[in-house]
């Protein structure tokens, strides 16, 4: 004890410094703790002016006393190595702590203690807690909006089975998975919408769509399971044989008009909104974008200068607009340049209008991983005989891809926090309910509740976007 130091720790007298400086460490955390939730200060005898700067002078010295690198005891070397690293991150460190305790009891009570969980009207709400009622009453609508009550599990059924479609991929051989690249790109987003549309809007529209949709998914499904000589010859006949024998011989319209089937009640695009509108907003967008955008960026860097200057073009423009202007100019502008007797739903333009928007820069994000790659590589590719749809498909794409999943993950997260600017053109998503249900004079004075609601919607979506990005970036890394 007579050798230490308090200003140089050593690995000599490892426990000394560590028993030591985690005993000041929960001193300076317990203190804060009991102040902010009973007002009990261990240091009572000292004036309250010092409730919080002297818990952080000492939790200073503990943290500083157990800054001893490659220490061996891991959870120390990962303490110091995240929070301790020096003078300014330890100081940091404790006043984020100590600034989160003291933020926890208010939190708690509006969230928990003092809050009303129960009741049917802002009259069960006397606490000075959040009135979860509220939420609870408008759950339905947040999530569905004015979709009728009796057909909302056709929403649901729709979005199982878009989840159970784009999962194809999961359950493929890894030979046949790098062959995926057609289906996600080009045929899955074609059948999303088909499906999503005509089966969620309903009506006897609905079955003429709905033959071919069916049968491309069972093709899709069965497809893989055949023979890769027979492929070719099965893509063509069963698709057509599926819709034939849905169209002729099932007779489904026939036993609309005989009354012996019912059709689906017809469900205008207005009635949609909430969280599945956002849902559907938010998927279509990303599943159009991202080809538009593969696509773009590949024309940008393109030797012909009619396609070149074509994509840069297209890509200027759209980066040079808001996007409240876009969704105004596809809701008012636009359908007075169609003709008269011409009609495209209001959602639909929508979409389009926010997938052309945000490919823009999507193609942006995937140039710089293009122009990352090494010129060898092309050269490499090229050395092999491959033409330019193979090399980029086989070679150059996969490699780039990999290279700019962090910038494609940001521009999808800020395109599905974009999705409540839709409500510029009369389509109530969550927050457009939010703000509809806020102004209902039997729920006034209620609207934090349901920003918090939202918020944290808003924020599982984009966290688990997030990770997920994040687990594929260390999936494909590779060491350059």
């Amino acid at each position: 004890m007579n050798n230490l130091n308090f200003l140089t720790p050593d690995k000599k007298n490892l426990y000394t410094y560590l028993y030591l400086g985690l005993f000041l460490i929960s001193f300076s955390i317990l203190d804060v703790f009991l102040n902010s939730f009973f007002k009990i200060n261990l240091i009572f005898f000292l004036p309250s002016i010092l409730s919080f700067i002297l818990p952080l002078i000492i939790g200073f010295i503990g943290l500083h006393l157990i800054r001893i690198e490659y220490s061996g005891v891991k959870s120390l070397d990962v303490l110091n190595k995240n929070i301790n690293t020096n003078n300014f991150n330890a100081i940091l460190s404790l006043i984020i702590i100590f600034v989160v305790i003291k933020s926890l009891p208010p939190l708690l009570s509006w969230f928990f203690i003092d809050a009303n969980f129960s009741g049917d009207s802002k009259d069960a709400c006397t606490g000075s807690g959040a009135c979860w009622a509220y939420i609870k009453t408008w759950f339905n609508r947040f999530m569905y909006g004015m979709y009728p009550n009796a057909e909302q599990w056709r929403i649901n059924l729709s979005f199982i089975s878009l989840a159970f479609l784009g999962s194809v991929g999961f359950f493929a051989s890894e030979k046949l998975k790098k062959y995926l690249t057609l289906y996600y790109v080009v045929i899955y987003p074609i059948i999303a919408f088909l499906f999503i549309f005509f089966f969620i809007s309903g009506g006897p529209i609905f079955f003429d769509f709905s033959y071919g949709i069916i049968a491309a998914v069972i093709s899709v499904i069965v497809g893989f399971f055949i023979p890769n000589k027979f492929k070719m010859y099965y893509f063509i006949i069963v698709p057509i044989t599926i819709y034939i024998l849905l169209k002729y011989v099932f007779f489904y319209e026939e036993l609309i008009e005989l009354g012996k089937l019912e059709a689906l009640e017809w469900v205008e695009t207005g009635a949609w909104g909430g969280l599945s509108l956002t849902f559907i907003v938010s998927f279509f967008c990303l599943i159009f974008c991202f080809p538009i955008g593969l696509f773009l960026s590949l024309g940008r860097r393109s030797d012909l200068p009619i396609i070149k200057y074509i994509s840069i073009g297209f890509i200027e423009f759209w980066r040079g607009v808001p996007l409240i202007t876009v969704l105004f100019m596809s809701s008012v502008m636009f359908p007075m340049f169609l003709p008269e007797d011409m009609f495209i739903d209001k959602l639909v333009r929508v979409i389009i209008a926010i997938s052309l928007f945000e490919a823009a820069y999507v193609a942006e994000v995937i140039r710089g991983g293009l122009q990352a790659l090494p010129r060898g590589q092309y050269d490499a590719a090229k050395s092999l005989g491959m033409g330019y749809w193979k090399m980029h498909i086989l070679v150059i794409l996969p490699q780039a891809l990999k290279l700019v999943i962090p910038g494609i993950a940001n521009t999808f997260l800020a395109l599905v926090k974009d999705t409540p600017l839709i409500f510029v053109v009369g389509l109530l998503e969550i927050v457009g309910m939010l703000n509809l249900a806020k102004t209902n004079p039997d729920w006034l004075g209620f609207a934090m509740e349901g920003y918090v609601f939202a918020s944290i919607v808003f924020f599982i979506i984009c966290y688990a976007m997030s990770k997920y990005s994040y687990n594929l970036e260390q999936k494909y890394k590779t060491e350059r």
